[in-house]
């Protein structure tokens, strides 16, 4: 039987029959479902069922050159292939015969050759296959399928990696997504022309999708990396993408000072450092600031002494002597001088009538010293009386230590518009009777009509009135023109940016005020009598933007807090507020108020959780906001150190999207921002500019120190209806770029398309996630064609109102009760009743050295309070803390009835 009638006989029956050795037998239909078909001959055994000692496996065609296929089975007779369930010509096959040494059964092996051109014939439709079948007495067998595939590897590649510039010790990804090919490509890395080994270097790794990872970039880095795919028909590279890792100068710390340039008067010394800590590389960042520091010195000039003039003779003494003095005081010696030569004392004889007259002269004088003597015990036991007398009557004022007197006293009083004729109503002006600074603008109340305050009966005065006092002029633009005009005289200008956007400012007197930058948590707060009486200050807040401040960090440390700048010094500390990310722990965290100097230079001036080292500097750090007390106004900014991998910040993630979707794109932007108000404000204003609208509430995510990126996917959206354009199945922004703080917000943006125009809902879900850390989730289900406005969360009630708040209205405690406190709770009480019992119930006693250090340690525990309560403060809290300080003396409450 030849091939060809094999081939009919299977068109007519299927695939029920197989050629066999003595010609063509038919078989059961339904045999063709097992690989191995018994023969029906009765007697057969088993065991003589060909089985295949080599099966045909899977090849590839490279370029043109035609495959061989083989299979070998005993014991056959026959076999031949078939490809893609036809019969392959015997002509084409190529067959051996041999006996196996071991069992004496016939064995027989087969070749077949496969071109291209049989291949592409069916390109497209299926893969191209073939199959082994075996015939023997006892019946068939069929081998496993080889799949015959044309190889190939395309020249682009889909991604290929890009030079950059990295610091030393920051992570590098360099993605590579090779070329299409069959077989798939592998992928290995060269650096300059070497390969590159994971096996051997612990800091590089090779990700599933090819991309080369550097753990922490290091100076032997540097160099050309080089993609490489190949498969058996080809190999394809890359082009070199350059890493150059930098290392940013560092200052060396300074030297000792020299000595004096002067050995008498005025002189100079020095001290220099130099960038070598590390020295700048690879074009890394040279150090900012100076490399030598000058200060003034004084020596003192040694000033040697000299003789007074010679005072009169005495008159003759009982001895016949008389004497004169003199003193070395004109000058007198100092600083090393030389003593005066020669005598103190000059005696000589005196005869005649001295002598008898200088007798009775010493009775007089004695007479005349114990007169003296009497009249001075006298005064000594009267000052005793006083000071006994006044030592009794210490403690408390009685009207501050009767809580209900006290209570009733910070109740706030209602502001009603009055009469003109009212003879009891109490207006207060500022006193400017003394006024030695130039004054400009006014103190304008804000009110509908003219109110005033009344005077309550009673022996505490009420609040004064809650009217807001502000600034005014003829338009904000040409007020704050004429502001920084005026400012740009004086010498602390050149700490003020030139512009008043982002900016309050305002003229204050002895009475205070308050400066307040809207929808930041930004103030300032200058407490009554911080400005002296009779003097006006032009005073300054400003919020700066990332770019206009240069603020170097180095190793692991990083911007918590905006950069604010205020001015000028003033007499008595105030109160700086403003808002940071960390969450605070002492073990975790090394965190620093740092101070821009006059020369540039940013210095750390306090190290919070840590004893200061100066009383100029207090802060005052809370779950969300600092408060820093001092008088030396400037610039200012809290920059932190992890101490530990644990170390997060809090960033807010906000989602926005068009208000309107023209077009089928439609692009959602998840921002990730510092956890301030100042930077949320900056996101709002951009995006109202664009036409955004806010899709959900913000979220709160830990942004640890981990050294992993920030991953952000978007799921869940329905198929049918829209699509994602995205590439890859996440967006990545590298840690540094979030940790540094240096930009305040970074955002991703998905861009979307709806299948069709008349789609307007939406609903998805976003994930962001650090990797191996915390993540949030986002369920976005809104209406595309509906605008949807901003919502009442982002500008907080408390920050609408005046930038400038000026005397009584900037403050929650009256001025005359705030006296009354500060007059009583100063002074040493018994039993511990003063300012240090205060400052324990309002859990401000963790720094009581540096309030004891001020000349008033209950003025700056209230300005702290104002500072942390503006405007919603509970004064009746306030004062039952203080009515608890009184109880500690029972005396307190001896309130004459005079008093009441």
């Amino acid at each position: 039987m030849d091939q060809e009638q094999a081939r009919k006989a299977e068109q007519q029956c299927g695939d029920g029959w197989y050629p066999q050795a003595g010609g063509a037998s038919r078989l059961p239909a339904g045999a063709q479902q097992s690989a191995t078909v018994a023969n029906p001959v009765s007697g057969a055994s088993l065991d003589l069922l060909p089985h295949f000692q080599l099966e045909p496996e899977d090849v590839y065609i490279v370029k043109n050159k035609a495959v061989s296929l083989a299979c070998r089975a005993t014991p056959a007779t026959q076999i031949y292939f078939k490809c893609n369930g036809e019969w392959v010509h015997q002509g084409d096959h190529i067959t051996q015969h041999s006996t196996d040494r071991g069992t004496g059964l016939p064995v027989m092996e087969v070749r077949i050759e496969v071109t291209r051109q049989q291949v592409e014939k069916i390109f497209g439709l299926e893969e191209y296959w073939c199959q082994c079948v075996a015939w023997s007495s006892s019946g068939t067998t069929k081998s496993q399928k080889a799949f015959v595939r044309i190889a190939y590897l395309r020249k682009n590649f889909e991604q290929e990696p890009m030079a950059r510039e990295v610091s030393i010790e920051q992570g590098i990804v360099l993605p590579c997504r090779p070329p299409e090919g069959i077989p798939p490509a592998e992928v290995e890395w060269l650096r300059n022309e070497e390969l590159v080994d994971p096996e051997l270097d612990a800091n590089v790794y090779v990700t599933p999708e090819h991309s080369l990872v550097l753990r922490q970039a290091r100076l032997a880095d540097t160099a050309n990396y080089t993609c490489v795919a190949k498969n058996i028909v080809a190999r394809r590279r890359s082009t070199s993408a350059a890493i150059i890792v930098y290392v940013n100068g560092g200052w060396s710390t300074w030297t000792q000072w020299s000595g004096c340039s002067t050995s008498c008067g005025r002189g100079w010394q020095k001290r220099s450092r130099t960038c070598t800590n590390p020295t700048p590389l690879n074009g890394g960042a040279f150090c900012e600031g100076q490399n030598v520091q000058k200060t003034a010195c004084t020596t003192l000039c040694p000033v040697h002494g000299a003789w007074s003039e010679w005072s009169k003779w005495s008159e003759c003494g009982a001895e016949c002597t008389h004497w004169r003095s003199r003193e070395c005081s004109e000058p007198a010696p100092r600083n090393g001088g030389r003593d005066c030569h020669g005598p103190e004392l000059d005696t000589r004889n005196c005869t005649s009538e001295l002598c008898s007259h200088a007798a009775s002269g010493a009775e007089d004088v004695a007479l005349y010293v114990g007169l003296v003597a009497v009249a001075v015990c006298l005064v000594l036991l009267l000052l005793v009386g006083v000071l006994v007398y006044c030592r009794k009557k210490g403690g408390l004022d009685a009207d501050v230590a009767d809580s209900s007197i006290l209570t009733s006293g910070f109740q706030p009083v209602s502001i009603k518009p009055s009469k003109a004729d009212n003879p009891s109503l109490l207006t207060i002006q500022p006193d400017l009777s003394t006024t030695t600074m130039t004054y400009q603008g006014s103190l304008c109340p804000r009110q509908d009509g003219p109110a005033k305050l009344q005077l309550p009966n009673g022996h505490l005065l009420s609040p004064l009135g809650t009217g807001r006092h502000t600034l005014h002029h003829s338009s904000p633009a040409a007020e704050g023109a004429d502001f920084v005009a005026r400012l740009s005289t004086q010498s602390y200008f050149r700490s003020l940016p030139r512009g008043t956007t982002n900016m309050a400012y305002g003229t204050f007197n002895f009475l205070g005020g308050r400066l307040m930058i809207p929808n930041t948590g930004i103030s300032l707060l200058i407490p009554p009598d911080a400005i002296p009486r009779g003097k006006i200050y032009e005073v300054y807040l400003t919020l700066h933007k990332q770019e206009e401040v240069r603020l170097p960090l180095a190793g692991c440390q990083t911007l918590l807090s905006p950069i604010v700048s205020c001015g000028p010094p003033l007499p008595s500390p105030a109160i700086l507020a403003m808002g940071h990310c960390v969450e605070a722990s002492a073990e975790n965290w090394s965190i620093r108020l740092k101070k821009q100097s006059c020369e540039g230079t940013w210095e750390d001036v306090l190290q919070l959780g840590a004893e200061p080292c100066t009383e100029l500097y207090y802060c005052q750090l809370e779950a969300q906001a600092c408060y820093i007390f001092t008088e030396q106004l400037g610039r200012f900014a809290l920059v932190g150190e992890s101490l530990s991998m644990a170390a997060s910040k809090r960033l807010k993630l906000v989602l926005f999207a068009p208000a309107t979707c023209p077009s089928l794109e439609y692009n959602i932007r998840v921002y990730c921002l510092s956890d301030t108000q100042d930077v949320l404000k900056e996101v709002i204003q951009l995006e109202k500019q664009l036409g955004g609208q806010l899709i959900g509430a913000p979220r709160v995510l830990h942004f640890k120190d981990s050294y992993h990126n920030l991953r952000l996917s978007i799921h869940d959206m329905p198929s049918s209806l829209w699509k994602s354009k995205l590439l890859a199945s996440y967006q990545e922004i590298p840690f540094y770029h979030i940790w540094s703080g240096l930009q305040p917000f970074l955002h991703c943006t998905f861009t979307l398309e709806r299948l069709s125009t008349s789609t307007c809902e939406l609903a998805c879900k976003i994930w962001v996630w650090q990797v191996e850390g915390d993540g949030q989730s986002f369920t976005v289900n809104f209406n595309i064609a509906k605008d949807t406005r901003f919502s009442d969360w982002l500008v907080p009630d408390s920050e609408v109102g005046a930038p400038a708040l000026v005397g009584p209205s900037a403050f929650k405690i009256p001025f005359l009760i705030r006296q009354k406190i500060i007059s009583s709770l100063d002074p040493p009480g018994t039993r511990g009743a003063d300012w240090r019992m205060l400052a324990q119930k309002l859990n401000l006693d963790s720094h009581l050295s540096f309030f004891a250090s001020k000349p008033s340690p209950t003025a700056m525990i209230l300005n702290l309070w104002e500072a942390r309560h503006f405007p919603n403060g509970n004064l009746s809290q306030l004062a039952a803390a203080v009515a608890e300080v009184g109880k500690q003396d029972s005396a307190l409450f001896a309130v004459s009835e005079a008093e009441c």
